[in-house]
């Protein structure tokens, strides 16, 4: 059993693409060291709409990208993912096919954050996030994947490194290997994990209060799949 987050970043800024391609090896030595304190196996590197191959002596790093699709956030990770996509242009059906073709699996990110891709009943997703940012959410997480019939899995969402490894997914595997965590997930040999301790939810309600200042509205004019609240997103 290894214990891996999914869902993480290697820089905490968008755009100023230069600076960050140069920022992001020294991101990841970060993002590492935080995994490796938390006890973790390893961490998928999901950065937006771009993957960049790493390595790391101290943890396993798995390939992935956060695809912004038309109607939100999808997760790819396995052993090819894409190099670059285009921000909001392409749909959920065509990310989950191009996460097929490539040996990867398509995960729903923070369902509950501004994202309408559980809407697509028909589109093959290979499993939903409970995210570390906003856990409350994970009742209606756990029943989104009942309906739907497919695993749960966990991931911090981490930009900033200290955030990493708050939420992480359980995989039951012989080994840690991009095809492995791929096969697992498919088979439903995976678990999500939350860390609930004090530093972790005083890290949640710090998150909540700087979008409510970011986004005072609740949700911008014409909302983006990162921007406004989840339901019931009010950490104490």
């Amino acid at each position: 059993m290894f214990a891996v987050d999914l869902h993480a970043h290697t820089r905490f800024f968008h755009g100023r693409q230069r600076l960050g391609d140069r920022f992001d090896p020294f991101g990841l030595q970060l993002l590492a060291r935080a995994v490796d304190r938390r006890g973790l196996d390893g961490v998928a590197t999901t950065n937006h709409d771009y993957y960049t191959p790493f390595r790391h002596d101290a943890v396993t790093v798995i390939p992935g990208i956060e695809i912004s699709t038309t109607h939100g956030h999808v997760l790819v990770i396995g052993p090819d993912p894409p190099t670059r996509t285009v921000p909001g242009e392409p749909t959920p059906e065509a990310v989950v096919e191009l996460a097929h073709d490539r040996g990867c699996v398509a995960i729903v990110a923070h369902p509950f954050r501004n994202s309408t891709v559980t809407e697509f009943e028909t589109v093959p997703f290979d499993a939903i996030e409970i995210n570390g940012k906003h856990p409350r959410t994970s009742r209606l997480v756990r029943e989104l994947a009942d309906d739907r019939d497919v695993p749960l899995v966990g991931g911090s969402d981490a930009h900033y490194p200290f955030e990493a490894g708050r939420a992480y997914t359980l995989v039951d595997a012989e080994r840690l290997t991009p095809d492995s965590i791929v096969a697992a997930i498919r088979d439903g040999r995976v678990k999500p994990r939350i860390d609930t301790q004090p530093t972790d939810r005083l890290l949640r309600r710090l998150y909540h209060e700087i979008h409510r200042r970011k986004h005072p509205d609740g949700v911008l004019a014409e909302p983006t799949p990162v921007a406004g609240h989840p339901p019931d997103s009010d950490e104490r």
